[in-house]
């Protein structure tokens, strides 16, 4: 049997049930790591994703954790390491997106915001820190509109994904003499629920595209898997976009 890039691996992807957070960890499961995932309520999605990762042959771990509670996004990173006696790779996936015109945004909001899509990376890879040994790998997921805001009602969202920038930055140079690298991936349109590539803004937001379509999230999970293969072992501290030139 031939071996695969992450053969003896353990994974955690925080909000894992579905879009890119699936993707992300079908397949890692399929380079061969043994891979836990964070959901919030869509047990059935998550089941779903339980069963693709058993079919690849790879060990799977659903955890029911809300990335807006701060005790529960370390306990869910301690409890995986524990079930599996390591942590190799942390994928933060899980995000709050909320769009609304600036004057229409209250405390509640921007609080929910930067819990999830700041303090719970932070918070994540504080606690996967202390699991990992050399050649763990970290990797958030930002957004294409940290670097390019053209729609209005997006200064909340981009501010939040925006701060992943320098959590990155900090991280890789903070980790980088444990042989622990950090990297950020910024999606650009991608077809998900939440952006669906014949929703009704589908023609204009892939019009803003280079290559003139949207993203499969088969396609970021690709860009995750070079980062937490031994092929991106000497990346860290980097943003890759892949959203089909959306920046340029």
């Amino acid at each position: 049997m031939n071996s695969t890039p992450l053969d003896g691996k353990v994974a955690l992807v925080t909000g894992g049930s579905r879009g890119i957070g699936a993707a992300v960890a079908l397949r890692l499961a399929q380079d061969g790591a043994d891979v836990a995932f964070t959901y919030q309520r869509d047990s059935e999605r998550a089941d779903q994703v339980v069963g693709q990762i058993k079919a690849a042959g790879r060990r799977p771990l659903a955890v029911r954790a809300d990335s807006a509670d701060a005790a529960a996004v370390a306990g869910a990173v301690d409890a995986v390491a524990a079930e599996f006696g390591r942590l190799d790779i942390l994928v933060n996936n899980a995000g709050a997106f909320i769009v609304a015109p600036v004057e229409q945004l209250g405390a509640a909001e921007l609080d929910q915001t930067v819990a999830v899509n700041i303090r719970a990376p932070f918070l994540a890879a504080q606690a996967a820190a202390r699991h990992m040994t050399d050649g763990g790998r970290i990797v958030s997921i930002g957004s294409n509109l940290a670097e390019r805001a053209v729609f209005p009602g997006f200064a909340l969202y981009s501010m939040s994904k925006t701060a992943l920038i320098g959590l990155t930055k900090g991280l890789g140079r903070e980790l980088g003499p444990r042989g622990i690298t950090v990297n950020l991936v910024n999606p650009g349109p991608t077809d998900t629920d939440a952006n669906p590539a014949d929703g009704p803004n589908a023609d204009g937001i892939r019009a803003l595209t280079a290559l003139g379509r949207y993203a499969a999230p088969a396609d970021i999970a690709a860009a995750v898997a070079f980062l937490a293969g031994p092929d991106g072992g000497y990346v860290t501290g980097a943003t890759v976009n892949v959203d089909g030139g959306f920046t340029i």
